[in-house]
């Protein structure tokens, strides 16, 4: 009985342990959770990513498509300036996160857009890597402005 006892008990100690490895590891983990600005490896990751699905709408420079405010004949609006100009600052982290992951039709259903949903292109780690990169280009005094939009959408 008591060597049954032992290995119960030896078994759920490696069961435990197991477990807590995993869970270490999850945590550990070294992708993105959210945009880190000043990360040199995390802003050239979304400088490259940046470059490859967005700068084709969005502007190699960030700059927006022109008259980006004004409706096209189909009813939707251009794609907007992610530099200080345009209003990408005025949103929180997980805002700029799920826009991109799920589209902006994703968040404000029946809004059309052609912006696509990324969730099946980009990684949650690639997201948050163009993210940095957007905001990384900005300067300081727009930083700390959309610091306090994190703070307030806490």
């Amino acid at each position: 009985m008591r060597l049954v006892a032992r290995s119960l008990v030896a078994g759920i100690v490696a069961a435990v342990l197991l477990m807590a490895a995993s869970l270490s590891d999850l945590i550990a983990s070294d992708e993105p959770t959210k945009p880190d600005p000043n990360d040199p490896a995390l802003t050239a990751r979304g400088k490259v990513v940046y470059a490859e699905r967005c700068a084709s709408c969005h502007g190699a420079n960030l700059e927006g498509q022109p008259n980006w405010r004004k409706r096209l004949p189909n009813g939707r609006l251009p794609a907007p300036p992610h530099d200080r100009t345009g209003h990408t600052w005025h949103h929180s982290d997980r805002q700029l996160f799920d826009m991109t992951k799920n589209g902006t039709a994703g968040m404000v259903p029946g809004y059309e857009t052609d912006m696509p949903a990324y969730k099946d292109i980009l990684s949650d780690a690639d997201i948050w890597a163009v993210l940095s990169f957007i905001e990384s280009t900005w300067p300081q005094d727009i930083r700390e402005r959309q610091q306090r939009i994190k703070l307030q959408a806490q």
